[in-house]
């Protein structure tokens, strides 16, 4: 008859584990860096803000003064004028879409008007006995050459011809546009010569020397301007 020995689980106990040892190298490389923070926070607070920054170094010369010249002229008004300028460039019996360029440039400008005190000779001055009235005599004022402003100044539109364009593409110089500026001057230049700038020029001008007379204690002023405006 069989014999009944046990009913419980016979449990084996594991096998002893082996410790890993851990490579000197690595324990010696932690020490390292556990030393080497407190010291580079040490050696951070020695060295700038900004350690790896830029310098930079001014070799420029001082400015040489070349020409020092005295005034001659009273700039007494100024205009600004502004002009749009359409000019087209065609080639005869070729149509446009051929040959020929159209631009359209919107052009503002300045011109002064001026009175020319280089001329004036001793004689220009006539005061009286007491002192306390003058006359002066003094050209008319001209017009000075027109100042197209580049930033204030645009090309609006440019129509080219298909030989103008391949030209572009497969040359060196760049698109030319002295003429439409010169063109733009001419008209700026016209207009500033049919506008008040010269009479504006001359109240402007007898206002600054009489009141530079009646600083010196001379109480009335008469300015005459002697020649017509070129």
């Amino acid at each position: 008859m069989p014999t009944l020995l046990s009913s419980r689980p016979v449990s084996a106990e594991p096998a002893p584990r082996r410790r890993r040892r851990v490579p000197l190298r690595l324990v010696a490389a932690g020490v390292g860096v556990v030393v080497l923070v407190p010291v580079g926070m040490k050696v951070a607070d020695w060295l700038p803000g900004e350690l790896f920054g830029q310098d930079v170094v001014d070799r420029s010369t001082t400015p040489l003064l070349l020409t020092l010249q005295d005034l001659e002229e009273y700039h007494a008004a100024t205009g600004t004028f502004q002009v749009v300028v359409d000019r087209e460039v065609d080639t005869r019996y070729v149509p446009s879409a051929i040959s020929g360029e159209r631009v359209q440039l919107l052009a503002t400008g300045t011109a002064d008007a001026y009175v020319d005190f280089a001329a004036l000779d001793a004689g220009a001055v006539t005061l009286s006995a007491d002192g306390t009235s003058a006359t002066i005599e003094l050209p008319a004022p001209r017009l000075d050459e027109v100042r197209i402003d580049p930033e204030e100044s645009r090309v609006l539109d440019r129509d080219r011809g298909l030989f103008e364009r391949i030209g572009d593409a497969v040359g060196d110089d760049p698109v030319d546009d002295s003429a439409v500026y010169a063109e733009a001057e001419d008209r700026i230049t016209a207009a500033a010569a049919e506008s008040d700038l010269r009479e504006r020029a001359e109240t402007n001008t007898r206002a600054m020397l009489t009141g530079l007379a009646g600083a010196l204690g001379v109480d009335e002023v008469e300015v005459r301007f002697t020649d017509d405006p070129a």
